[in-house]
């Protein structure tokens, strides 16, 4: 390979490398400690925040009217009078020259509009953040905190549902197949590394990293996310809500009926949700009268996916039935067509569908945002629990400690490539430096890795990254051993740095990918903390690799090319 094409793989690996490792350097570098706290909140403790910040900017601009008309805003409104020259702009109106609170009041046509605006900037501001977070290497457990649950299975109600008592066998068995089941569950939806594992005979401890939330946790440990199909009593729920619309005040945590009458027996009255801008139910503010008995429930589901309706393009969710469940909705879909089919989950309604004709096997329902349908269909996925799970304890871990272990992590990381660094500049003098270079690279290519694949960084990972600076290295030592013995043979330093790179090729390749193999093996058969710390070997090996074969030989390539050195610096008994 000639030295431009190696020089452009080389410029390019650099340059994707940065572009993954960016959001990181955003997250950790770049955004301060208030923001982020902001964007690891709860999506309501997001909301709350929107809420509280738009009336209070709100307030004070409307006290800065009232102090005067010509007093410019303070300089922290600068992002909002962005987005008020925007409005005048798309108004065709003139922006003033001197922003004042009551020209950015001027660009609404009301009260309500100018808080809509205002909080719509806090909301797009730290779900932006928490999007960037998402983006950024995430650290583990042991060194930002979490989640740690203790489950246990629910052996008594399995006996009583089953009339007998289980043998011993029977029961560790049950308790086997929630622990696989949890295993899936939660490395569908995405949780990084999670640790879990069986605590005594009915027990199974969960140890989630990150800033997680304890609802959405539990909705994944627990199985919820219930799934039924009810038909919808169109005419009771018309009549329902004509007598809510001169009742308002029967409205309430609970609706008071002054007449009964108006939900049919074998109904029941559910509300009609909807996601609101940060992804939260909303209410609609209008009720369904339901049947009371499902038509079908999940149970029956045998897979799911999201796609992409052919006509509006908006996501649905495609569900799979068993032979059972496909009867049953073959029956319920003929004996109701032309009636509206509720879909309820979690006793919420969230769509309702037109039944159009009878369907058997395959059945499609729309109505949901993109985050929704993919958590919906991730639920119905999961296989149902063999056993009912308890949760007994659940527990957030704070990050003070793993502050602490971050520190130490990064001064080990730092002793051992400073270690290294020492040993490789006083062994090999110039040709150090190069090695040295290539070692740094080799850092700055492992973290971009992990960022890309959004990879979780804990504490077996840096033991796995220091490990790696001292192996790493071993390849330059090869390399540069055959060098020195190529200019032993008088060769000059052109065609002794090519016969060196050529001769240690293999020995280089050899080394490092049996290390990758055993690295790999770590990786899928172990667990927890092994896992960890085998992705780390690999990543490591692959981007030394890398760094070896490429940078440093294009090091070498500058140093004869571009500073058109004679010699190679290689060794004190080299010359």
């Amino acid at each position: 390979m000639n030295k431009t094409k190696r020089f452009i793989i080389v410029l390019v690996v650099l340059a994707v490398a940065f572009a993954f490792l960016f959001p990181s350097l955003q997250w950790y570098a770049m955004t301060p400690k208030e923001d982020q706290a902001l964007a690891l909140g709860s999506r309501e403790q997001i909301r709350e925040y929107a809420w509280r910040m738009a009336r209070a900017d709100l307030a004070e601009i409307e006290r800065l009217v009232a102090a005067s008309d010509a007093e410019p805003l303070p300089d922290r409104f600068d992002p909002l009078v962005k987005r008020a020259k925007k409005i005048y702009k798309e108004l065709g109106i003139d922006a003033p020259a001197v922003w004042s609170a009551k020209a950015f009041l001027g660009a609404f046509d009301n009260r309500g509009d100018a808080l809509a605006e205002l909080e719509d900037y806090y909301r797009s501001h730290v779900l932006g953040l928490k999007k960037l977070h998402g983006s950024a290497v995430q650290l583990g457990l042991d060194l930002s905190g979490g989640m740690s649950v203790v489950i246990r299975a629910d052996i008594e109600a399995l006996e009583a549902k089953v009339g007998r008592t289980l043998s011993p066998a029977e029961r560790d068995d049950a308790v086997e197949r929630a622990l696989e089941v949890l295993n899936n569950r939660i490395d569908k939806f995405g949780l990084t590394e999670p640790v879990i594992r069986r605590q005594g005979d009915d027990r199974i401890y969960v140890e989630i990293p990150g800033a997680a939330d304890p609802d959405r946790i539990n909705s994944i440990i627990m199985g919820r996310g219930k799934l039924a199909f009810h038909i919808v009593d169109e005419q009771a729920t018309a009549s329902l809500a004509s007598y809510l619309e001169s009742n308002p005040l029967a409205i309430g945590d609970d609706l008071v009926l002054a007449d009964p009458s108006l939900i049919p027996e074998g109904t029941m009255v559910r509300k009609y949700y909807t996601k609101d801008e940060y992804g939260l139910d909303e209410w609609t503010g209008t009720y369904m009268v339901i049947a009371a008995e499902a038509g079908l429930d999940g149970n029956h589901i045998e897979s799911a996916t999201v796609s992409s309706d052919a006509v509006t393009g908006q996501p649905e969710v495609v569900f799979s039935l068993d032979k059972e469940g496909g009867e049953i909705f073959y029956a319920l879909t003929s004996a109701n067509v032309e009636k509206t089919m509720a879909v309820v989950l979690d006793d919420r309604v969230r769509t309702g569908a037109r039944i159009s004709g009878p369907i058997q096997a395959n059945v499609k329902i729309t109505g949901f945002d993109v985050d929704e349908a993919n958590n919906l269909a991730l639920i119905l996925r999961s296989a149902a629990l063999p056993v009912e799970l308890v949760v007994e304890s659940q527990q957030a871990i704070g990050a003070s400690l793993g502050e602490d272990t971050i520190l130490e992590g990064r001064n080990a990381v730092l002793l051992g490539l400073a270690l290294v660094f020492v040993f490789m500049l006083a062994y090999y003098k110039g040709a150090g430096v190069n090695a040295t270079l290539a070692q740094v690279l080799n850092l700055f290519l492992m973290f971009s890795i992990l960022s890309a694949f959004n990879l979780t960084l804990t504490l077996p990972s840096i033991a796995g990254f220091v490990l790696t600076i001292g192996m790493a290295v071993d390849a330059n030592v090869i390399i540069f051993e055959r060098i020195k013995e190529e200019l032993r043979e008088g060769k000059g330093r052109k065609a002794a740095i090519d016969a060196g790179f050529s001769k240690a090729f293999w020995a280089v390749m050899d080394g490092n990918m049996t290390t990758i193999i055993a690295a790999l093996f770590l990786s899928q058969l172990g667990t927890g903390s092994i896992q960890g710390f085998a992705v780390s070997l690999a990543i490591g090996n692959i981007s030394s690799l890398f760094t070896s074969l490429f940078v440093s030989r294009l090091l070498f390539d500058f140093n004869t090319d571009v500073a058109k050195h004679q010699t190679v610096s290689i060794g004190w008994r080299v010359k």
